[in-house]
Protein backbone atom coordinates (compact mmCIF):
# COMPACT_ATOMS: atom_id res chain seq x y z
CA UNK A 1 0.00 0.00 0.00
CA UNK A 2 1.37 3.42 -0.87
CA UNK A 3 -0.99 6.18 0.15
CA UNK A 4 -0.15 9.76 -0.87
CA UNK A 5 -0.24 11.48 2.52
CA UNK A 6 1.67 14.46 1.17
CA UNK A 7 -1.19 15.27 -1.22
CA UNK A 8 -3.66 15.51 1.67
CA UNK A 9 -1.19 17.36 3.86
CA UNK A 10 -0.63 20.03 1.19
CA UNK A 11 -4.36 20.30 0.53
CA UNK A 12 -5.02 20.85 4.23
CA UNK A 13 -2.24 23.45 4.51
CA UNK A 14 -3.68 25.34 1.56
CA UNK A 15 -7.32 25.03 2.61
CA UNK A 16 -9.15 28.33 2.42
CA UNK A 17 -11.16 27.68 5.58
CA UNK A 18 -11.58 25.45 8.60
CA UNK A 19 -14.62 23.96 6.87
CA UNK A 20 -12.46 22.91 3.93
CA UNK A 21 -9.93 21.33 6.32
CA UNK A 22 -12.77 19.48 8.03
CA UNK A 23 -13.93 18.12 4.66
CA UNK A 24 -10.42 16.87 3.89
CA UNK A 25 -10.30 15.13 7.28
CA UNK A 26 -13.74 13.66 6.66
CA UNK A 27 -12.54 12.35 3.30
CA UNK A 28 -9.51 10.71 4.92
CA UNK A 29 -11.61 9.15 7.68
CA UNK A 30 -14.04 7.74 5.12
CA UNK A 31 -11.15 6.30 3.12
CA UNK A 32 -9.67 4.73 6.26
CA UNK A 33 -13.04 3.27 7.28
CA UNK A 34 -13.35 1.63 3.85
CA UNK A 35 -10.08 -0.28 4.24
CA UNK A 36 -9.93 -3.92 5.34
CA UNK A 37 -8.28 -4.39 8.75
CA UNK A 38 -4.96 -5.59 7.34
CA UNK A 39 -4.71 -2.50 5.13
CA UNK A 40 -5.64 -0.24 8.06
CA UNK A 41 -2.54 -1.50 9.84
CA UNK A 42 -0.36 -0.70 6.80
CA UNK A 43 -2.06 2.70 6.44
CA UNK A 44 -1.33 3.53 10.09
CA UNK A 45 2.30 2.49 9.74
CA UNK A 46 2.74 4.59 6.60
CA UNK A 47 1.02 7.55 8.27
CA UNK A 48 3.31 7.27 11.28
CA UNK A 49 6.36 7.16 9.00
CA UNK A 50 5.12 10.18 7.04
CA UNK A 51 4.52 12.18 10.23
CA UNK A 52 7.98 11.35 11.58
CA UNK A 53 9.58 12.52 8.33
CA UNK A 54 7.53 15.73 8.30
CA UNK A 55 8.40 16.48 11.92
CA UNK A 56 12.11 15.87 11.19
CA UNK A 57 11.94 18.28 8.26
CA UNK A 58 10.24 20.93 10.41
CA UNK A 59 12.84 20.45 13.15
CA UNK A 60 15.63 20.82 10.61
CA UNK A 61 14.20 24.13 9.37
CA UNK A 62 13.61 25.31 12.94
CA UNK A 63 17.16 24.41 13.96
CA UNK A 64 18.50 26.27 10.91
CA UNK A 65 16.52 29.37 11.80
CA UNK A 66 17.62 29.22 15.45
CA UNK A 67 21.23 28.76 14.35
CA UNK A 68 20.96 31.78 12.05
CA UNK A 69 19.53 33.88 14.88
CA UNK A 70 22.46 32.92 17.11
CA UNK A 71 24.92 34.19 14.52
CA UNK A 72 23.27 37.65 14.37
Amino acid sequence: MAFDFKKYHVRAMNAASEAEKAEINKELKAYYASLPDDEKKAFNEELQSFLIKEMAAIKSVYDGVKSGESEN
